[in-house]
């Protein structure tokens, strides 16, 4: 969804400063989005979001380089699946640093940089999962519902202190990506009936927005400066049924667990 976010951008004429832990994806990321616009500047740097030092330095970089910063896209995230039982620290530590810490560092780096352009938006994005809870994966959901609040919570400041700055929290549904491949997952979920060997694989199943229209979505919602955005059929849907039933929704869930598992 990044690299999609980039080359759409790239489309629109801004310019670009990338990052990603993962080099090799990021140098084609930067290729990808030199194809949709050639006259556009693009500075790339391999960064690990949970290292709060690094995160602050490539801000204050990419201030100096491109002379403004406008808009930044907290977006990094990494799955762990595993019973509230089975999870381990060391686990459930990464994901967070990742997943959480990850958003604060990246939107306390940049805050100031948007300041001073006195026009400027953070897009967060925590998930459906920041939303409502299945079983398997309370660590994720500790992480994106945390998202969600302090995401909310500033767009409030923002509005309040009126620096020409907003806040956009993104509520991604099933996205066609990698994070189903690349989580971390362990056999206890055989506990809640879900076979671990085919788990990622099932999952994947219900991964049913294109990064493309993910992207176009999410951005359109920014233009429009909306509080939040919900990405596909299916974290729409799924929205109303947490509202309508704030504690029953959970009989949904178990019904799509079994469709999904078994």
């Amino acid at each position: 969804m990044g690299r999609q976010l980039a080359i759409q951008l790239a489309g629109h004429g801004c310019h670009l400063a990338l990052s990603d832990i993962n080099e090799s994806g990021l140098v084609a990321t930067q290729a990808l989005a030199r194809q949709a616009n050639q006259s556009i500047r693009i500075s790339v740097c391999k960064l690990d979001v949970a290292d709060r030092e690094a995160v602050f330095a490539w801000a204050d970089a990419t201030a100096r380089g491109h002379g403004k910063v406008n808009l930044i896209f907290n977006n990094a995230g990494v799955g762990l699946s595993s019973t509230v039982e089975a999870t381990r620290i060391e686990d459930f530590t990464w994901l967070m640093n990742i997943n959480f810490w990850g958003v604060v560092h990246g939107t306390q780096a940049f805050l100031p940089h948007l300041k001073n352009a006195k026009e400027g938006h953070v897009i967060n994005t925590s998930s459906l999962f920041g939303l409502l809870a299945v079983p398997g994966t309370s660590a994720y959901h500790a992480a994106k519902f945390a998202v969600r609040g302090y995401t909310e919570s500033l767009r409030q400041e923002l509005d309040r202190m009126k620096w020409g700055v907003s806040a956009t929290c993104v509520f991604p549904g099933g996205i066609k990506t990698s994070i189903a491949e690349n989580a971390r997952a362990d056999g206890s979920l055989a506990a809640i009936g879900i076979d671990p060997a085919t788990s990622r694989e099932k999952f994947a199943k219900n991964l049913i927005t294109s990064a493309e229209q993910a992207s176009a979505t999410i951005l359109k919602a920014v233009q429009r400066n909306k509080r939040r955005v919900l990405v596909g059929w299916d974290a729409i849907a799924l929205d109303k049924v947490q509202r309508l039933l704030p504690a029953a929704y959970a009989v949904v869930v178990r019904m799509m667990l079994r469709r999904t598992y078994n």
